[in-house]
C-alpha cells in the first residue's frame, strides 16, 4: 500500500475536485462516514454513550462535524467542542457545521479551560482538531487542548492523524494526541506509519472515500510493505528446484570474538532458501565455524595464527567469489587496519551482487567514493542509524530527523540500494523509489539481528530476486519472523538466532 505526505494528499483532493468533478463536500461526507463506522464498530451502539468531538476550524474539523451528525443519527450523544469561533469556519466545513443542532456546538475560541468534566465524561473523544496540514510546533490554545485530551482518560479516535503529529515524517510537533485508533483517508500518511507518529496512531484504519483510482495511482509516495505486499513479491520454490538453482552465496565475515556474527549471516542465508553457502573466515577460526554452521561450507582464509582477515587475502577471496550469485561482506570482520584495507580493495573488484553490513560499512565510511566504482553492479548497504551517520558524515539525530530523505539521497548519489534499519526500516533504490517496512517489533532491539538480515537479503539476491524486491522482501521476512516469535514468546529476551529459526515459518506464511 502506498503512503503519502499531507501535502500530496491535499493535491490529490484538489485533483479529484478539479479534474474529476468529485465535490469536496462529498469527500468530506465519506471521510466522516468512515470514522463514524469505525467508532460504531469499536465501541458498539450509541445509546447512553457520549462521543465528544473536539474540532478545529479547518477541514479536519469539518470531518468531525460529519462524524457528530452521523453518530447522533445512530443514538450517540455528540457534543462538539469547537476550538474556534463559529464564524471562523468556512467552506465545506461550514456547510457541515450548519447541519448540526446549534445547542450541541460549544464554541471555545479561547480554549477549553473549565471543560475538563466534559472531556472526562465522554465514552470516546474524537480528535478532529488539526489534521495533516500542521507543520509548526503546537503551542497556545491548541497545545492546551491536546494536553487536556491526553489527560482525560477516555479512548481517543483521531481523524486522519493525531493532532500534533507531522503527516510527512511522524515527528511530534511539540506535543500530540495519543489515540487508541486513527482513521485515515484514501491512503495512509507517512506520519501514520513512521515513528513516533505510528505509536500515537494506535490501530490504523484506512477508509475509502471514493478517491479516483487514477489520482491514487499517480500520486507520488512510498510503498508500505505489509503482508499482502510481501506476498505479491514472493516467488515460491519451483517443484523441480535443486541446490544449484537456488543461488550460491559467499559470506565474508568473522574475527576473534565475533564468530557468532559470521555464523548467523551464513545460517540465515540457508534458512532463507539459499541453495549453497560458503563462509570465508580467518583460518584460525575455522574449527569454531565448522561447529557453528553445519550446513554451510567453510573456507579458511589466510595464515592459521591470525584471527582476522588481512589484506593479503584479496586474491584468495576474489577467486572464492568467482561464480557466486551474491556476496555478503562485513558481519564480525573487525576494524583492524589490514581488514579495512582488504574490504576497500574487495568492494570495487567484486563482480557479484554485494550485500554489506557492520564492519563492511565502517570500512566504506572511511572512503565512500569506492562505491562509485561499482556503478552498474548490484550493491546493497544495510546500516543502522549510527552506521548511516558515519556514512553520511553527520550525526545520528540528523539521520533520524529525516530517515527517508537521508536514505533516498545516499542511494541516488552512490548508485546503491540502501536499507536504513530501525523501527519502520527505510528501503531506498538508486532510482529514487522508497519503501517503508511494516513488520517487526521491539524484541528485535538486540545484538545479531543485523547479521541475520544480511544473510536473508544475500540469499534472496542469490536466488535471482530484483535487488529492490530482495530488500523489501528481506526486511519484511526478517521482521515477520520476529513477529511470529513474539506471538508465542513476547518481545522480552528474544535473540537473533531465535528469529533465524523462524525464517522458514515466515516464508511459509508468504506462500499461502
Amino acid at each position: 500500500m502506498k503512503a503519502v505526505t499531507g501535502q500530496v494528499m491535499q493535491l490529490m483532493d484538489q485533483r479529484a475536485i478539479g479534474e474529476f468533478q468529485v465535490p469536496g463536500i462529498a469527500l468530506m461526507e465519506r471521510a466522516g462516514k468512515g470514522c463514524a463506522d469505525a467508532v460504531t464498530e469499536r465501541f458498539g451502539p450509541g445509546e447512553g454513550r457520549t462521543a465528544l468531538i473536539v474540532a478545529g476550524k479547518g477541514n479536519n474539523g469539518g470531518d468531525g462535524f460529519v462524524i457528530a451528525r452521523l453518530l447522533a443519527e445512530r443514538g450517540w450523544d455528540t457534543p462538539v467542542l469547537l476550538v474556534a469561533a463559529k464564524e471562523a469556519v468556512t467552506g465545506d466545513a461550514a456547510a457541515n457545521l450548519a447541519r448540526l443542532a446549534p445547542e450541541t456546538v460549544i464554541a471555545a475560541p479561547q480554549g477549553v479551560a473549565g471543560r475538563e468534566g466534559l472531556l472526562r465524561q465522554a465514552t470516546v473523544i474524537v480528535d478532529a482538531l488539526l489534521g495533516t496540514g500542521v507543520k509548526s510546533e503546537v503551542t497556545g490554545v491548541y497545545g492546551e487542548v491536546i494536553d487536556m485530551i491526553n489527560a482525560a482518560g477516555a479512548p481517543v479516535v483521531a481523524v486522519d492523524i493525531p493532532s500534533g503529529v507531522d503527516a510527512g515524517s511522524g515527528r511530534v510537533l511539540g506535543r500530540a494526541v495519543r489515540a487508541e485508533m486513527t482513521v485515515t483517508f484514501a491512503l495512509p500518511k507517512l506520519g501514520n506509519i513512521l515513528h513516533p507518529g505510528a505509536e500515537l496512531c494506535g490501530r490504523l484504519i484506512v477508509a475509502d472515500i471514493g478517491m479516483p483510482d487514477t489520482v491514487v495511482a499517480e500520486a507520488p509516495g512510498c510503498e508500505f510493505v505489509d503482508l499482502d505486499c510481501a506476498r505479491g513479491l514472493f516467488c515460491p520454490r519451483a517443484v523441480a528446484a535443486h541446490k544449484g538453482s537456488n543461488g550460491h552465496c559467499l559470506v565474508v565475515a568473522g574475527s576473534t570474538g565475533k564468530t557468532g556474527a559470521a555464523a548467523m549471516a551464513a545460517n540465515s542465508a540457508l534458512r532463507t532458501g539459499a541453495g549453497l553457502v560458503t563462509l570465508a573466515i580467518p583460518a584460525s577460526l575455522n574449527p569454531i565455524l565448522e561447529v557453528k554452521s553445519t550446513e554451510a561450507m567453510t573456507l579458511p582464509v589466510g595464515r592459521g595464527n591470525v584471527e582476522y582477515l588481512q589484506a593479503g587475502a584479496l586474491g584468495e577471496l576474489l577467486r572464492a567469489a568467482g561464480g557466486k550469485d551474491a556476496v555478503a561482506l562485513g558481519p564480525g570482520l573487525g576494524t583492524a587496519p589490514s581488514t579495512v584495507y582488504l574490504v576497500q580493495s574487495l568492494i570495487p573488484a567484486l563482480a557479484a551482487a554485494l550485500v554489506m553490513d557492520a564492519d563492511g560499512l565502517n570500512a566504506v565510511a572511511a572512503n565512500r567514493e569506492i562505491l562509485l566504482k561499482r556503478r552498474g553492479r548490484v550493491t546493497i548497504l544495510t546500516p543502522h542509524p549510527g552506521e548511516m551517520a558515519r556514512l553520511c558524515g553527520c550525526t545520528v539525530p540528523e539521520v533520524e530527523a529525516d530517515r527517508i530523505g537521508c536514505a533516498r539521497e545516499f542511494a541516488a548519489r552512490f548508485g546503491v540500494h540502501l536499507v536504513l534499519k530501525g523501527a519502520r526500516s527505510i528501503i531506498a533504490a538508486p532510482d529514487g523509489r522508497v519503501a517503508i517496512n511494516g513488520s517487526g517489533n521491539p524484541g528485535m532491539a538486540t545484538g545479531g539481528m543485523g547479521d541475520v538480515l544480511t544473510g536473508v537479503i544475500a540469499a534472496l539476491v542469490g536466488q535471482g530476486y530484483d535487488p529492490f524486491a530482495a530488500c523489501l522482501l528481506g526486511v519484511f521476512i526478517h521482521g515477520h519472523a520476529a513477529d511470529l516469535l513474539a506471538e508465542s514468546h513476547g518481545t522480552q529476551g528474544l535473540t537473533a538466532t531465535d528469529v533465524q529459526d523462524r525464517l522458514p515459518m515466515a516464508l511459509r506464511n508468504l506462500s499461502r
